[in-house]
């Protein structure tokens, strides 16, 4: 027996969708309004999401529980599997001394502070987004920063502004293999979309952050190394979004863009720095607890890019696949649902199989390079277990996050809810294109994660796309690309910034700092909007799969 989802079971699409958005509505008002933590406004979102399906839409509850049961166990399996492995690597690194290391090396490239906020809020912000995200750049930079002397409130606002362009392809492309399973749509089109939009504010946000920290007349004496620093960015992430996939491209990026900006420092200096070359840059030294030389440092994100870049070639994960990667069909679920008119031309059963491709999962690729880390850096078994399990009680909470929204988000999938708010969304006609990436902004503003902003939005934004004639992959797309401007103001990171920054007199409030960055965000979020519009309309050859 198979149950026929309804998208108008309360009068019209208007007020079903008002119902519809009810779960939507909680997470967001108990995240923004009443600072419930995450993880707990996620489980009352899904039980009134649950008692929407069941009660409004009705859907059997065994329908409804198979559903929820299925999203859980892809965000543990491999969502949690990989964020687990990337932040054993970090902290591998960092309980060994090496990645102190690393950024006495960064912050030692200039004595200029413009510089110094360019490498190390941009381009080393985007390369630990892309190898741990969750708030993790944020921290990083803006200790870092204030360990150079940068105050504490133009700390935490740099570090915000630079973890922007790198947001959507973050802990290893962890956004984008969400939104993929959720909509239907193909995974590596998705990513090659953003990456035909992201790299064009990869240019532009360099300028941005330092325009934001010493005005526009200080930002265009050091213009050169804005450029070089967006440009090698922007270029790399669309080349590697497009033709490899979203794992490695804020990794890569990241390098390239510290790389060209390390070089353009061997041949042009700021004129400041050019009327003053004897001023002392920041100290290289070794911290305590690191032995060896200095390359030592980049050992572990080495193996990581290696190992999750054979991971990612066809043939390997192809032949992974073929020794395990059993198919299992969810109970009760699977081909028990259908979609119809007019969101189906016909009645379509709906798919629900789960993939545990646990040796081809990028988790085990970023497994596989923590013990290569821990062998290089000469770190015992038990100590290297006694990290991993610190490193597991430090995200378990993050993971029961993502498990509970992933099963928010199945929920809404199955039972036809967020069809309906995208139906209802249509009625924006043209200038959907426009509110797309907003729509994804508000979700990442209000619930901090690009992830969990694909997971409420994703669906919705196919639907819509579907009944306007637009293009899924540029809307979703768009969903993920807007998002990252929302990424500055989400409750989270302005928390982390604030705390990253405190300690001194001078130490700003979360509020102090979320006044700093909220109109950097809203601009450009903006900008997303426009740019997202003209492809649109002007440059539909940008999308991937349509007519030259």
């Amino acid at each position: 027996m198979t149950w026929s989802q309804t998208y108008a079971p309360v009068g019209g699409i208007g007020t079903s969708a008002l119902i519809a958005a009810i779960p939507v509505v909680v997470l967001l008002g108990l995240l923004a309004f009443w600072h419930v933590r995450a993880h707990i406004a996620a489980i009352i979102a899904l039980v009134v999401a649950v008692a929407v399906a069941v009660f409004v839409y009705g859907m059997p509850l065994s329908l409804a529980a198979a559903s929820a049961g299925y999203g859980a166990a892809f965000g543990l399996l491999p969502i949690g599997w990989l964020i687990l492995n990337a932040i054993f690597i970090y902290q591998l690194s960092v309980e060994t001394g090496q990645f102190a290391v690393l950024q006495k090396q960064i912050a030692g490239i200039s004595g200029d502070r413009r510089i110094q906020a360019l490498l190390i809020a941009f381009s080393f912000g985007a390369f630990i987004e892309g190898a741990a995200g969750f708030g993790a750049p944020v921290a990083i930079s803006g200790a870092l920063m204030i360990g150079l002397g940068f105050r504490p409130l133009e700390a935490a606002k740099l570090a915000l502004i630079g973890n922007t362009a790198p947001v959507a392809f973050g802990s290893l492309g962890t956004p984008l293999v969400t939104l993929a399973p959720l909509t239907g749509l193909d995974l590596l089109q998705l990513s090659a979309m953003v990456g035909r939009q992201l790299p064009f504010f990869s240019l532009i946000v360099p300028f941005w952050l330092v325009a934001a920290q010493v005005g526009w007349r200080g930002m265009v004496a050091v213009w050169p190394a804005c450029l070089v620093g967006g440009a090698s960015f922007g270029l790399v992430q669309f080349l590697v979004s497009n033709f490899h996939g979203p794992w490695l491209v804020d990794i890569v990026a990241g390098v390239a863009s510290m790389a060209s900006i390390v070089v353009l420092m061997q041949f042009w200096k700021p004129a400041e720095e050019q009327a003053n070359p004897t001023a002392p840059a920041a100290s290289a030294a070794t911290p305590t607890g690191a032995t060896g030389p200095a390359w030592k440092a980049w050992l572990p994100w080495i193996f990581l890019t290696v190992f999750v870049f054979a991971w990612g070639l066809p043939q390997v994960k192809n032949q992974l696949n073929a020794w395990f990667a059993p198919q299992i069909a969810v109970p009760s679920l699977h081909l028990a649902i259908e979609k119809v008119p007019p969101v189906a031309p016909v009645p379509t059963a709906e798919k629900a199989i789960f993939n545990l491709n646990l040796l081809s999962a990028t988790g085990t690729a970023l497994l596989l390079a923590g013990i290569a880390s821990a062998l290089a850096l000469k770190v015992g078994l038990g100590r290297s277990l006694t990290i991993y399990g610190q490193t597991l009680m430090r995200v378990r909470v993050s993971l029961l996050t993502i498990s509970v929204m992933m099963a928010l988000g199945f929920t809404t999938r199955y039972s036809g809810t967020d069809t309906t708010m995208g139906l209802a969304m249509a009625g924006t006609g043209w200038l959907f294109p426009f509110f797309s990436p907003l729509i994804g902004w508000l979700g990442v503003a209000l619930t901090g994660s690009d992830t969990s902003s694909n997971v409420l939005f994703g669906n919705l934004q196919k639907v819509t796309a579907e009944q306007l004639g637009f293009s899924p992959i540029l809307t979703c797309a768009a969903n993920s690309s807007g998002g990252v401007m929302g990424k500055m103001i989400d409750a989270q990171s302005i928390v982390v910034a604030s705390v990253a920054t405190g300690g001194h007199p001078d130490s700003p409030s979360a509020g102090t700092v979320l006044r700093s960055v909220f109109w950097h965000s809203v601009s450009l979020a903006v900008l997303v909007g426009l740019f997202v519009m003209a492809q649109a309309y002007w440059w539909p050859w940008m999308v991937p799969g349509s007519a030259k």
